[in-house]
């Protein structure tokens, strides 16, 4: 379960100069075995064809995941990496956010498994992905 105690802000401030500051993911809500977060449809996250990419998707579930996964350790002691992660795609989006929702399905001492759904601005689903995150001891 999460139990870091950190607020939607500083978590925004300290990604703003990473990829996911450049992709324009903002935090948006975190909860105690879920966060949610949003990503522009804009001219960062288009393919050619002029829809969202699949890969901003992955990256926006990623993030999610991942952060979740980072709220959930004690970070002096432990680190989490990702292990693998799968998306289906299953409606394109040409305009506006996909917002995300990171739901935590199981917390291993070795491992955490995240559910992802990003949705569209009518809460349409437009990918979902699965999240394998490994926790290890810091060496």
């Amino acid at each position: 379960m999460i139990s870091a105690k950190i607020s939607v802000e500083e978590l925004n401030n300290r990604m703003r100069d990473t990829s996911v500051g450049h992709l324009g993911i903002e935090i948006t809500e975190i909860g105690p075995d879920y966060i949610c977060g949003k990503m522009p449809v804009d001219k960062r996250t288009i393919q050619p064809m002029g829809i969202l990419h699949g890969g901003c998707s992955v990256h926006l579930a990623e993030t999610l995941g991942s952060v979740g996964s980072l709220l959930c350790i004690d970070t002096e002691k432990k680190v989490s990496v990702g292990m693998g992660i799968n998306a289906n795609h299953v409606r394109s989006v040409r305009e506006g956010y996909v917002r995300g929702r990171a739901t935590l399905v199981h917390h291993g001492k070795t491992t955490h498994i995240w559910d992802i759904r990003i949705v569209n601005n009518e809460e349409e689903l437009v990918c979902i992905s699965r999240l394998t995150v490994a926790i290890m001891d810091k060496r």
